[in-house]
């Protein structure tokens, strides 16, 4: 079907809202009635050649006592979807008052298919009946999408004479009419738009991102894709087609299976019934979601693994619900997906404040990544800047990009220009991920500034005024895959995002206490239980200091004697002079070569605590791609003062006269 036609029956479709809805529902709430709508008719179309069949079927399976009827009654409507109320949409059309056609309108959504009632049920539509009945629209609104002019049907529409009249909408048609209409629904409310709502030019570099780097790899087959921030499902749907798209041009012919999971009630359901308007009747099957469906409080998935997994998860957005759903505090907590067994630790925790949940969503897709093909499992993953650099050492967020990199899954972060998504104007960053690396890349971390490749948009949409152009996209899938080193590509080891958080103390100093005198044993010994050491262990001597004083032979900790007994010789640490800090993994001599360098010049008779190690992990596009603005030359500024005197030359005195 030609774009014209899709425009002309999007359009049509668009009008609808303004020539019934107008003195009823405010503008935001058009989509409330339309896109429910739009589902209906188009179910209705495709049901109505078998609609005889089905209400035969029916008829049987009751006489028959058969209980579960849904796989007989989806067999005789030759759909996933069926319908066996006594009536069409057509049948509803000029009934004679309002309360006969909404009881009529009520059965007539009664009797369809389980997987359409969760889909009204979601859309809450049922609700909104009766106000269009009150109203006296309901029935002017089924006139209007039985409207002659327009064919919602995937088959054509006839003159008298048997010829064509209307072409019929074919599946993928019909998907892309509704994925425009809702597009257009967020542009109209676009603050809302961008919490449920990639930009398909994003979405678009993601997908190439998953695919082109294995494209020669993938063979004819069936794959899973996953999507555990479903939103109205946009993801998925153009991972699959750029799938089909490289397998096609390789000479191989691919199926999916796509999987789901959204809390937002109207997205889950936009995204349920895009699929079924696709004839995708066994992917909306795979679909999980509502109020009570939030993956990372009541995973649909527990245990499935996936090939490729995409997802533009919530950010900045608390996830208490789910916490306290998993079991309440972080001890609390024991989900495998957030607890997890990493290096000597058996219960490292991946769990993050309580306030961003963001890099918990990876966290659960990394749990479903595939062990045993040869692909193994390919992620993209949208987050905003906070994901690279919030959280301290031994803290959930750094915890889980310590996991990520000390795997070697990290393969690459693009960083998005400003002001790409519609409803907020933050950086944000694409994260390409998989466990199958290859060989070039093991060991390293990929870093893309991509802030500067993009195409203005002719009018804002919400906060986007740019969009990835195909120019744009494929320059940052080109950098991708040539993985060099350049000006907007920078190549690290693993370890050079990693760092050591040091504990360093230095004696405690009190008044009235001489460094200098020798104290008694009696002395010693009550400065030792000052310390308060376990019961079973060695004396300690406290050796404190008032004031600076020149190295001590007692610094550090060294084996020594007490009245003949072994003793070991400590300071008591001053928690006022207690500082941190971060030493790079890569630094030269490790600990002890940093403490050399940059501690005991300026603090002598400081030292470090080994126990209080911790190893973190952060991401710093700033520190790589930091440009520093040139500094203007002084005979430029000098011009600009001297212009500025004599424009301000006089004006002094004419004020004061």
């Amino acid at each position: 079907m030609q774009n014209t036609q899709l425009n002309h029956l999007s359009n049509f479709i668009w009008s609808v809202a303004d020539d019934a809805l107008r003195d009823v529902y405010t503008r935001g709430k058009y989509r409330d009635v339309i896109l429910p709508f739009t589902v209906l008719r188009r179910l209705d179309a495709v049901l109505d050649p078998s609609k005889s069949e089905v209400i035969a079927a029916k008829r049987r399976l009751d006489e028959a006592g058969i209980v579960d009827q849904d796989g007989p009654l989806r067999s005789a409507a030759g759909q996933a979807f069926y319908n066996t109320s006594p009536f069409k949409l057509s049948d509803l059309r000029n009934r004679a008052s309002r309360q006969p056609l909404s009881a009529d309108f009520a059965a007539y959504l009664d009797g369809f298919s389980p997987n359409v009632q969760d889909i009204l049920n979601n859309f809450q539509f049922r609700s909104q009946i009766k106000r269009l009945s009150d109203a006296g629209i309901l029935d002017l609104l089924i006139g209007k999408f039985l409207s002659p002019d327009v064919n919602l049907s995937p088959y054509p529409a006839r003159h008298g004479d048997g010829s064509v009249r209307l072409p019929g909408l074919d599946n993928h048609a019909m998907g892309t009419i509704f994925e425009e209409l809702v597009r257009r629904f967020n542009e109209e409310n676009n603050e809302e738009a961008g919490e449920h709502w990639t930009p398909r030019d994003a979405v678009q570099l993601m997908a190439q991102l998953v695919f082109e780097p294995v494209a020669d790899q993938i063979v004819s087959g069936t794959y899973t894709l996953y999507d555990g921030a479903l939103g109205t499902g946009g993801m998925l749907t153009i991972a699959e087609e750029t799938l089909r798209d490289l397998a096609e041009q390789r000479g191989q012919q691919v199926s999916s299976h796509l999987y789901g999971q959204e809390i937002n009630a109207e997205t889950y359901a936009i995204c349920k019934a895009d699929l079924l308007l696709k004839g995708e009747g066994g992917a909306a099957d795979n679909i999980v979601g509502g109020p009570e469906h939030s993956t990372l409080s009541n995973d649909a998935f527990h245990n499935r693994h996936f090939d490729f997994m995409l997802s533009n998860p919530p950010y900045g957005k608390s996830w208490r619900n789910d916490r306290d759903k998993l079991g309440g505090g972080r001890r609390g907590i024991q989900d495998s997906r957030f607890v997890i067994q990493h290096g000597d630790d058996p219960e490292y925790s991946l769990i993050t404040r309580v306030s961003d949940g963001q890099l918990m969503f990876l966290a659960n897709m990394l749990s479903k990544m595939k062990r045993d093909t040869p692909l193994g499992s390919r992620i993209a993953e949208v987050h905003n800047g906070s994901s690279l650099f919030t959280g301290d050492a031994g803290q959930g967020e750094s915890n889980i990009r310590r996991w990520i990199i000390e795997n070697d899954w990290l393969e690459a972060i693009v960083a998005l220009p400003l002001n790409m998504f519609y409803n907020t104007g933050i950086a944000t960053y694409i994260w390409a991920l998989t466990n199958r690396k290859p060989s070039h890349r093991r060991g390293y971390v990929q870093l893309i500034d991509a802030t500067g490749w993009f195409t203005p948009l002719r009018r804002n949409l919400g906060q986007k005024n740019c969009e990835l152009a195909p120019a744009d996209i494929r320059r940052v899938c080109d950098t991708f895959l040539a993985f060099e080193e350049t000006a907007e590509s920078k190549i690290l080891p693993n370890a050079a995002l990693g760092y050591r958080k040091v504990v360093v103390n230095r004696p405690l100093r009190l008044p009235g206490i001489d460094p200098e005198r020798a104290y008694p044993l009696a002395a010693i010994r009550k400065l030792r239980d000052e310390v308060a050491p376990a019961p079973d262990a060695p004396p300690v001597i406290s050796k404190i200091h008032r004031g600076y004083a020149a190295p001590d032979p007692l610094a550090g900790r060294f084996q020594a004697a007490i009245a003949g007994q072994p003793a070991i010789v400590e300071y008591a640490a001053d928690a006022d002079l207690r500082d941190t800090e971060q030493i790079p993994l890569l630094y030269a001599d490790g600990i002890a070569g940093f403490l050399r360098r940059e501690v005991l010049p300026y603090a002598p008779d400081a030292w470090h605590d080994p126990a209080s190690v911790k190893t973190g992990y952060e991401i710093s596009f700033t520190r790589h791609f930091y440009r520093p603005q040139p500094m203007r030359p002084l005979a430029e500024i000098q011009a600009d003062l001297m212009a500025l005197e004599r424009e301000t030359e006089g004006l002094l005195g004419g004020i004061v006269g």
